[in-house]
């Protein structure tokens, strides 16, 4: 009994750095989306310039939000991410519900990535058709196993299959800039349309599809109370880590529409495909394939990491089973980490994570309205807190940042009703299961 009391009030282990924290950044955030997204923006909008400017402009507002999230992470380094910050400045309940929030959006992730890894599995090696499902089970169990024996495991096969990421991505854009370009002629935007509302309209469109393919920039502040010098790796951690999935985005973007027109692009599912096809000839597909696997197997190893932290976090608050937050002799909290395995398995056979994916848009826009809401709150309600960073900019920056986010809220309320409704009502039914799960922890104390 003691052993267990031991375990669950155990702390993390402090060994990560700033190479994992960048790592943790990149990894989580570029994903499949870097290969549909680009035909969608080349649709959106009729100049190449107009797009790198776009995907550029959304980076810029990564970094903002960045900024933010790097005073508050590094003010309280403790896993669970924006759970902390929340309840910090407005209280257990609000706190519970980002929580739980955040937990949601990130638990369906692995789902995805697993069926996407059992697809392009199945293109490489097609005596395996018909099995995407269990392929995808098998990436699963195999990237458990490698994460349950402790943090400096799961920190070298994030290191590991990140820098793959990136290598595999920067050989397809020397690939592209090397090759031969289709010919066509350049489009450019007549003077007297760039105020055009109509482009104006597309160009936000355009930015919230890119938005998309920027999620998991805040991973590193699931890992703050793992890392040995918080105040200082954290920032670094996120600015590096934001700059560096930037640039690659304008490379990647850059080197297919050297390679291709933008009509070619906007009329091909998969731009990087068709751009791999200038680049790689006959051996276009398999390059393709080989990549987006390394690229998803990345992410996924992010993914299986990030919900287990939060669950940690909410464990250790009262707001889960306790037994979660039980840390193994690696520092693994390796009964987190199997509940999310389970649940993984669970979306993947019965494909809700496709449900859960509706709503993660309007819920990570909430989760991060109630973080910036909670830097400004905490400035004034704790002034004295230490803080080994301080946002650029204050408040101007972060209100920003915040008005910024609340707009894509109320966009995505308007676009999608029925998941802005479903969170609402998730909202309101959360408040009961707060006071159940309050109550019995003041009974426990």
């Amino acid at each position: 009994m003691l052993k267990t009391e031991q375990q669950i009030k155990a702390p993390l282990k402090k060994v990560l750095g700033v190479v994992f924290g960048i790592s943790i950044v990149v990894g989580s955030t570029i994903g499949a989306g870097i290969f549909r997204v680009p035909a969608s923006i080349a649709a959106l909008l009729p100049d190449k310039l107009l797009i790198l400017a776009c995907w550029l402009v959304t980076g810029l507002y990564i970094l903002l939000c960045a900024s933010s999230y790097a005073e508050l992470t590094t003010m309280l380094p403790k896993a669970g991410g924006s759970f902390n910050y929340v309840k910090r400045a407005f209280g257990n309940y609000v706190g519970f519900a980002a929580g739980w929030f955040d937990f949601i959006l990130n638990v369906g992730a692995p789902a995805f990535f697993c069926i996407v890894l059992g697809e392009y599995t199945i293109l490489l090696f097609p005596q395996f058709a018909g099995f995407s499902k269990q392929v995808g089970i098998g990436y699963l169990t195999v990237f458990t196993l490698l994460n349950l024996p402790g943090i400096k495991m799961s920190s070298a096969t994030q290191k590991i299959t990140s820098i793959l990421k990136v290598l595999l991505l920067l050989a397809l854009v020397a690939g592209c800039f090397l090759a031969k370009p289709q010919q066509h002629v350049a489009t450019l935007i007549p003077a007297a349309t760039v105020f055009n509302g109509t482009l104006v309209i597309a160009f936000f469109k355009a930015m919230q599809l890119i938005l998309s393919t920027y999620d998991g920039w805040m991973a590193v502040s699931f890992f703050a109370e793992e890392d040995e010098n918080p105040g200082k790796n954290i920032p670094r951690s996120y600015f590096i880590g934001a700059a560096t999935v930037i640039a690659l985005y304008l490379l990647i973007n850059g080197a297919i529409m050297y390679v291709l027109p933008l009509d070619d692009i906007a009329h091909s599912p998969l731009a990087a495909s068709a751009a791999a096809a200038v680049a790689f000839g006959s051996w276009s597909s398999f390059v393709i394939e080989v990549i987006a696997v390394f690229v998803v197997i990345s992410i996924l190893n992010a993914y299986m990491l990030i919900p287990s932290r939060i669950l940690l976090g909410l464990s250790r608050e009262g707001y889960f089973i306790p037994e979660a937050a039980r840390l193994n002799k690696g520092g693994t909290p390796y009964i987190a980490l199997l509940i999310c395995y389970v649940i993984t398995i669970i979306f993947i056979t019965y494909n809700t994570f496709e449900q859960v994916f509706a709503l993660a848009a309007v819920m990570l826009t909430v989760v991060t309205s109630c973080s910036f809401a909670s830097l400004l709150m905490l400035r004034k309600k704790e002034p004295d807190l230490p803080r080994p960073y301080k946002v650029w900019g204050y408040p101007y920056m972060t209100i920003l940042a915040l008005t910024v986010t609340l707009v894509l809220f109320v966009g995505f309320a308007i676009s999608d009703t029925r998941s802005f409704l479903i969170v609402a009502a998730l909202f309101l039914l959360s408040y009961p299961f707060y006071r159940l799960l309050n109550s019995k922890k003041q009974h426990a104390e």
